[in-house]
């Protein structure tokens, strides 16, 4: 088939072929997600080849052919983006960073004053994707400190808690780059006081985020109970909001990692029809919504863990397509570096030393890294290297680099 065909029309062909079906064991399976009978096989099969082929299934077989793989509509027939360019922000505030500061130095703040602080804290958290580090947490914590100097002034009840849930936002978004960078101390400090902000002003999905971080801290340091309970306590608090999406992918990201296949699968299934059933987000950059596309990566994940490698190869280059531009550049650098881990892992566990370890070091390469979950991934790597190739040359510096950067993030060396 020619590679002029859709996008999706590319993944759901590979995702029946990573399951090593027929187009009719594909129909056959179509008809247990469907919620009403089907056509007979001929006729579904004539459909699945055109569909296949390139012609857009109808707004009925979305869901079910997106059921049918897992995942959710969105993720494999995109809906158009509805996000504004930065210069739409700046005109939708009208304000710039310069009197928006400004504003913040009066003795009271008006209405006006608070909507450009939304935008700016919008603005940091769709830039985490892909700005610096360095730069993220300089920005982030300034913000910070100005939205908290806001308690001081004369406020409205309403705008009291506006701003306790704006500070929980930047403390939320300060604790992500904290956590990434390594400083695993100041990061569980900034989470504890973005949890406390949230609870002071009643606001459940920076609660549910604050269980998130919680979850994703204990995940990355091998405490999978703890992301059990974290992920169940926040999937409670926050179970309306798209967090809850996140939490139940975290948990089965856990029971993968525990080896407990069927509560990784009720996991996923949980979060896969949370988030059927959520609005298209209108910003698919910002760091606290989830988006269809995440799903995958998430997915990818699991199944890498569970040894699935064709499902989990299938959802890596899905993760990297959708996390690239046209012209090459990077739009999700950190979930595209998990996912030439994922990918990595397949190699080397399918013979290709060469592959999986080009794909591994590349991985390591990006300037934008969460070390943490990076390293966790790169461990899986370097335990199938390990238990493969141990005596390669070519393995044992691939290991040695791993222990290198394990070295200069303390707490994160792999085992």
């Amino acid at each position: 088939m020619s590679d002029e065909r859709p996008t999706w029309a590319r993944r759901i062909a590979a995702e029946r072929s990573a399951r090593e079906w027929s187009q009719l064991d594909a129909v056959r399976a179509l008809r247990l997600h469907a919620p009403s009978e089907l056509p007979g096989d001929d006729s579904m099969v004539r459909q699945w080849k055109r569909w296949e082929a390139g012609q857009m299934p109808g707004e009925f077989y979305r869901p079910i052919i997106a059921s049918l793989f897992g995942t959710v509509t969105h993720a494999i027939f995109p809906a158009p983006s509805r996000r504004d360019g930065n210069a739409e922000i700046v005109a939708a505030s009208g304000m710039e960073t310069l009197e928006i500061v400004s504003r913040l130095n009066r003795s009271d703040v008006d209405n006006a004053t608070l909507e450009a602080l939304r935008i700016t804290t919008d603005r940091l958290c769709s830039e985490y994707p892909y700005m610096p580090s360095e730069q993220l947490l300089i920005e982030g914590r300034a913000w910070l400190r100005r939205v908290v100097d806001l308690h001081s002034k004369s406020l409205t009840l309403a705008q009291h808690r506006e701003v306790l849930a704006l500070s929980g936002w930047l403390a939320l978004l300060v604790g992500c780059v904290e956590y990434d960078s390594g400083d695993r101390h100041a990061a569980e400090s900034t989470r504890r006081a973005a949890l406390s902000l949230a609870s002071e002003s009643d606001n459940a999905e920076v609660i549910g985020w604050a269980h998130e971080m919680r979850a994703w801290f204990s995940l990355t340091t091998g405490d999978y109970r703890g992301v059990i309970a974290a992920s169940r306590a926040g999937g409670e608090l926050a179970s309306h909001h798209s967090v809850a999406v996140q939490l139940a992918a975290q948990e089965a990201k856990a029971w993968a990692r525990i080896g407990d296949r069927r509560q990784m699968e009720v996991a996923l299934d949980r979060g896969r029809q949370l988030l059927e059933g959520m609005p298209y987000p209108d910003n698919l950059d910002h760091h606290f919504v989830v988006d269809p596309a995440k799903f995958d990566y998430y997915a990818m994940d699991c199944y890498r863990l569970a040894g699935e490698d064709k499902l989990a190869r299938t959802l890596a280059e899905e993760v990297l397509r959708a996390g690239t531009d046209f012209d090459g550049t990077e739009r999700s650098p950190m979930r595209n570096a998990e996912a030439r881990v994922t990918l990595g892992v397949a190699a080397a566990r399918d013979g290709d030393l060469e592959g999986a370890l080009i794909l591994g070091e590349r991985a390591l390469q990006g300037d934008r890294q969460s070390v943490p979950s990076l390293i966790m991934t790169s461990r899986e790597l370097a335990a199938v290297v390990r238990d493969r190739y141990s005596t390669e040359p070519t393995a044992q510096d691939y290991l040695s680099h791993l222990q290198e950067l394990g070295r200069e993030k303390p707490g994160f060396l792999p085992s």
